[in-house]
């Protein structure tokens, strides 16, 4: 199967292209973001990466401004992850450069498939994407970044910036990206309008806690108008407030037990899983 049918996208204007893997028929089915600036351009979470992303972004005309193939070619291009797991980060490897949060970078550097929690099945991947392909083959490959992140960080495309926010819960290094300028929050799975996961491995409530207690901030300052998420379909400030006010709400101790027996559990099955692909 080529790229230009593994992938599809659609046009947000501004500059935003929402990209999704057409036959990963899931709910870890990530979105995957293009960001066009004048002086580079940058794309948030990867996905599985079963076919070459970079191959579809050129071949669609993604990169190209009005034609100008040139101007394409030259201008440098960024892969984000938003964090390592396995939904976000499996195509970072077809890239030539690469930025996650140092809290992962790691783990990603070495191929760690129980931190990045690989956990795919056939039923998931309704179209092979080539002949004998099977999930119990599939592995997050390890990356070198070659951009380490940090809080505060800018990220200059040019016309616009995208500012670096450490936001751990789901995972110890998940960020979001903010655009400022158009009060846009690329949120990765720190918040999405779905049930938020806070029971796999260096998942930790107290930070997503902390974390949703930033969100908050953002909508009371009217700094996000927007946000798009790592899953699901975008939203507003308003649900922005809901979900992470929904959360700390609940985040007491019935659900610290709880969520403590399922972390045991996923971390389990994921040792075991992982053990078995290994090479």
């Amino acid at each position: 199967m080529s790229a230009l049918e593994w992938y599809a996208h659609k046009s947000l204007g501004d500059g935003i292209f929402w990209i999704q893997e057409r036959f990963y028929e899931s709910g870890n089915r990530a979105n995957i973001w293009l960001v066009r600036g004048s002086e580079q351009d940058v794309v948030i979470d990867t996905g599985l990466g079963l076919r070459s992303l970079p191959e579809y972004l050129y071949s669609s005309g993604l990169l190209q401004d009005g034609g100008a193939k040139e101007d394409a070619a030259c201008r440098p291009l960024l892969a984000v992850a938003t964090h390592v797991h396995f939904d976000h980060s499996g195509g970072l490897y077809q890239f030539d450069r690469v930025a996650v949060h140092h809290a992962e970078a790691e783990a990603l550097a070495r191929g760690d498939n129980f931190e990045t929690v690989t956990w795919l099945s056939d039923s998931e991947v309704v179209r092979a994407p080539s002949p004998g392909w099977r999930a119990r083959q599939f592995r997050v490959q390890a990356v070198q970044p070659t951009l380490i992140l940090q809080d505060g960080d800018v990220i200059n495309l040019g016309d616009r910036q995208l500012t670096v926010m450490h936001m751990p819960g789901h995972s110890r290094g998940s960020i979001c990206l903010h655009d400022k300028d158009r009060k846009i929050l690329f949120s990765g799975d720190v918040v999405y309008d779905g049930s938020l996961i806070d029971w796999l491995p260096y998942s930790r409530i107290s930070d997503y806690v902390g974390t949703c207690e930033r969100l908050i901030e953002l909508v009371d300052r009217g700094l996000v108008e927007k946000v798009l998420p790592g899953h699901f379909n975008t939203f507003g400030a308003e649900r922005l407030f809901r979900l992470a006010s929904n959360y700390i709400a609940k985040a007491g101790i019935c659900h610290k037990v709880s969520t403590f027996a399922m972390r045991s559990l996923a971390s389990l099955a994921l040792r075991v899983t992982n053990s078995r692909t290994s090479p």
